[in-house]
Parts: C-alpha cells; structure tokens; sequence
C-alpha cells in the first residue's frame, strides 16, 4: 500500500467545504475506496484520480454520510463507459437500494457489480490477492456496521544487480533467491542469501473505524494494526450525546490507539457543532500525542 487519502472527514449534516466520509488508499496501480458519502465523486476529480483505476468499494454501513455518494459515483462509471468489473463490499440491503435506483432510472450498467455482503461477529477475511488482505470486523453503532482492515503482504527480497552479474546468476534461480534461497555456485560455493538481496519493507496495515461506541473486544481485533482511523464525532464534554448516538470521544479514540500501539491516529466524522476542529486534535493529542487530523485532501504515505 502507497497512501491513504482522505475524500471526506464530515459527519451528517454539511459544514462549508467538510464532506461526509470517504477516503482511498492506493495500492500499486489501483485504487481502493471507503465509504462513499455524498460529493465523494467530486473530490475523486480533484485529487485527478481515474474512475476506472478505482477497483474495490467498500461500505460500514447504511447510514446516508457513509453511501448517499455511491449511486452517483456508479452511473459516472456507466456514462464514462466502463466495462471492467467492480467489486462491491457492504451490508445487507446495498445491492437492494442501488438496483431500485438503476431500475426506476431504467439504467442498465455496461459493467458488473460484483457485491460481497459484509456480516461478521468477529474478525474476518472478505478479500485476498497476492498484495494485500481485507478482513471485516464489526462495529458497536445504533444500526449494523463493519470496519476494515487493510494488512499488505510481505514483499519479496529484492536482487542487487551487481551480484547477478558478479555470480552470473541464471534468470531460473532468480525467484527463489528473493524468496529467500541461498545461491549455489556450480562449484558448490554457497553464496548467502543476505549478500545478493535487499531486504523488503515491512507489510504494513491500516484499519478504517467509522462509526463506533468503543467496546473493549475492538482491541483484539485490531491487535497489530500499524495505522488506524477512528472516528471523533465529539468532545469528551459531549460524551453523553457521544454514548447515546453510538458515537466516540476524542480521549476515547486517542486511548483505544494508546493501548494498541499504532504508528498513528488519524480522527476524523466530526459533529457539525465544530466549526473549529483543533481543540477535538488537542484533546486527542493529550492522550495518544502522534494523532493527526483528517480532513479533506489530507494525504497519510504508508512508506
């Protein structure tokens, strides 16, 4: 994985220029989007990303600041002509909305919709390929949620090219010396995998954390996770207007980072009445100091 990039950082009402939640993360020549609330197509232009470079969408739930931006986003793809396949991840009940949307729009897609519905008690893999894997986790909010997590697979060893010279080291053994094989010389000399490879960076891991009264089974199920986003919708002076909408603090989500142990916090889906945003990043920031704030062109590099 390159970056995360965030697309929107609001909560459900609009603030000026606070989109409803969406971000994207890229990884390799393809990007990945999640949640799409509304604007999340305008701000895929501005941040000059191809439409058709997006692969995978993925949705935490049914509440209209995390998909009202889909069914546009979905006939843009149609109008602009694509025809490579789209992987859809989210709730039960996504697939239902947008096909009441095509139908009664008499739109008929020139690509496939192909929909994973997302329902798990507890940690699990929803998507693989040879770069990454995708788990769900579930969520504590008033309606049923999921969040995602993001873990990169381990990257092969990379070749130095003045030992494949030095050794004249055939095309066929090449592979499993980056796998982690020792090279034999026809003489039987054994050339150490350390001196003809540079090691690989290690795998990171993101977990996306949308709408959520934290629980402490969260923890476990985030162990390990490098990068998380949580979302602070509200104050801790607020914290009974944040338990009763199923909502997190500041403190709450600078102390669920502190106890996991991530590389960084980004905070994010901040309630309307916050017109000024830093004093939401200070009180964070008392509790776990290395949190960021998200906001709308806010670009996190994974390197």
């Amino acid at each position: 994985m390159e970056f995360l990039k965030i697309l929107g950082c609001g909560s459900a009402l609009p603030v000026g220029n606070r989109y409803p939640s969406a971000q994207i993360i890229k990884n390799k020549e393809r990007y990945l989007l999640i949640d799409c609330g509304e604007g999340t197509q305008l701000r895929i232009r501005e941040a000059k990303i191809s439409f058709n470079r997006i692969t995978h969408i993925f949705i935490s739930h049914l509440h209209g600041d995390h998909f009202f931006g889909l069914p546009g986003l979905l006939s843009s793809f149609h109008l602009l002509g694509r025809t490579r396949e789209l992987y859809l991840y989210g709730p039960k009940g996504l697939m239902e909305i947008l096909e009441l949307q095509f139908k009664l729009s008499g739109t008929t897609l020139r690509y496939q919709i192909l929909f994973t519905e997302v329902q798990c008690s507890d940690k699990k893999l929803i998507m693989e390929d040879n770069s990454i894997e995708v788990y769900s986790f579930p969520l504590n909010h008033r309606i049923r949620c999921h969040g995602y997590f993001f873990q990169e697979k381990k990257k092969p060893a990379s070749l130095l090219p003045e030992k494949i010279k030095e050794y004249s080291i055939p095309d066929f053994v090449r592979g499993k010396i980056k796998e982690g094989s020792d090279y034999v010389m026809d003489n039987g000399k054994v050339i150490p995998h350390g001196e003809l490879t540079i090691p690989a960076p290690n795998p990171v891991s993101y977990a996306y954390c949308s709408d959520n009264r934290i629980k402490e089974k969260l923890k476990g199920l985030l162990q390990g996770v490098d990068y998380l986003y949580h979302e602070t919708t509200f104050m801790e002076n607020e914290k009974d207007r944040a338990k009763k909408t199923y909502h997190s603090t500041a403190s709450e989500a600078g102390l669920l980072a502190k106890n996991l142990g991530v590389k960084q916090l980004v905070i994010g889906h901040y309630s309307a009445r916050y017109q000024n945003l830093k004093p939401l990043l200070k009180e964070c920031q008392e509790v776990f100091e290395n949190t960021v704030l998200g906001h709308e062109g806010f670009e996190l590099s994974f390197s």
